[in-house]
Order: C-alpha cells, then structure tokens, then sequence
C-alpha cells in the first residue's frame, strides 16, 4: 500500500470497517477515481464543512458486515444540517431533532402498523440487517447535492453490484432517483426491488406515502425463511 492510499485510509478511518468490505474497499482505492476524490474531500473538510464528520463517512460499514445484510435501504445523499449526519442514512443521533424526510419515514410505518415511532436513531435497524446506504455520501453544509457527480455514485453502484452478487435474496428499497437508477444493477429475478418517491415534503405524496413498503419488506424476508425486521 503506496503512502497516498494509507493516510487516505488513515485520514477516513477505513481500517475499522467489517472485514468483509475491507478488501472491497481498499481494493477500490487503488482505482485513481475514488482515490482522488477522497484526497479531494480530505482538503474540503479542513476548508468547508462537510458532512457528516470525516470519520462517520464510511460508518454503515463499521455497523454492518456484507453477509449479514437482509436488507438495502438506499438514500440520495446526507442530510445537510448541523450535527444530523451519521452516515447511516436516513438516521440522526437520538439528541438531534428529526429531519423531515425521518419525520415523513415514520408517518408511514405509522400508517401500516398503527404505531408510533420517534427515536431517529436507526441503530436497532441496522443491527437487524438493514443496511442504510446513500447513494452519495457526503455534503456540504446547507447545499443539498453539492457532492454530486464526484465519483460516490460510482463507489455506490460498485457496492450494489457486491450485494446483487450474493446468492441469497436481499429487499432492495429504492427511495427517490437517485436510488431507483440503482434497480438497472439488480438482478430483479433473484432480489426484490421496491421503488418509491423520496419521503422529502417536496415528493412525499407522490409516491411515498402508502408504498406499504415496510409490511412487503417483512413479508418478503418471512417468505424466505429470514426473521423480520421489528421497525417501531
């Protein structure tokens, strides 16, 4: 490993991720895209602020081993306000005020359970199998898609295409463009997709609301001998 690659790795904390996306991630950094633009992003956090902290980038994948995901839920990019990234997606610290997008999130397990969830912690989510994925990973403060085209829509598709390759079958759950143009990289014979509209109040209702996308999660992963995911 040249230099480069090792303060990178030291600089994102990549050594502490699952062994099982270690070798998919490093391995990655030899290509020169995500190399560069993680040295990119070294000098944008000591310039700007970014989100979430440099050393949260990658914590979905310090949470949550390859092999022990049942289930993909995939964002658009960070949350953008002070101290709400976590790099879990859709997840905030339990302190934090839960962003809108959380807020409409919760509206709809509400509506298909009949119960109430308020903690936007998405800690017991993962630790179940579910892996909280953006498709782009970092932004800066206040500039919602600002990290776009960068080269993480390209880190991500490659970690959609380790999961579509695992035999078994994973829920895929697609919220927003963003994550729908991932469906071209699942193989929907083998896997379950489920599309919707972002839970953002700018697209919510067209689509979001009722997609009844938690029951068809849990009903899927029953029909396949997996224990369902307790969301409330």
């Amino acid at each position: 490993m040249n230099k480069r690659i090792e303060y990178i790795a030291r600089s994102f904390a990549l050594e502490s991720v699952k062994p099982g996306w270690k070798e998919h991630i490093f391995d990655e950094l030899k290509e020169s895209y995500f190399l560069d633009m993680l040295t990119y992003l070294d000098g944008q956090y000591m310039k700007n602020t970014v989100y979430p902290p440099k050393e949260k980038v990658f914590e979905i994948f310090r949470r949550i081993d390859i092999d022990d995901a049942k289930v993909i839920i995939l964002g658009q990019d960070p949350y953008h306000g002070e101290g709400q990234a976590n790099g879990m997606c859709f997840s905030v610290s339990s302190e934090v005020k839960n962003p809108p997008s959380l807020v409409n999130i919760f509206k709809e397990l509400e509506n298909e359970y009949g119960e109430s969830r308020t903690l936007g912690d998405l800690s017991d989510w993962v630790e179940q199998g579910v892996l909280l994925l953006n498709s782009i990973l970092t932004v800066e403060k206040s500039k919602p898609g600002s990290h776009r085209n960068m080269g993480w829509e390209k880190f991500t598709d490659k970690i959609i295409s380790i999961l579509n390759m695992r035999e078994e079958p994973l829920v895929f759950v697609l919220w927003g463009n963003y994550a729908i143009d991932k469906a071209a990289i699942v193989d929907q014979n083998r896997h379950c997709v489920l599309k919707s509209s972002h839970p953002s109040p700018f697209s919510c209702y067209r689509g979001y609301f009722g997609n009844n996308h938690f029951r068809m999660i849990n009903d899927y992963l029953i029909e396949n001998g997996k224990s369902e995911i307790k969301w409330i």
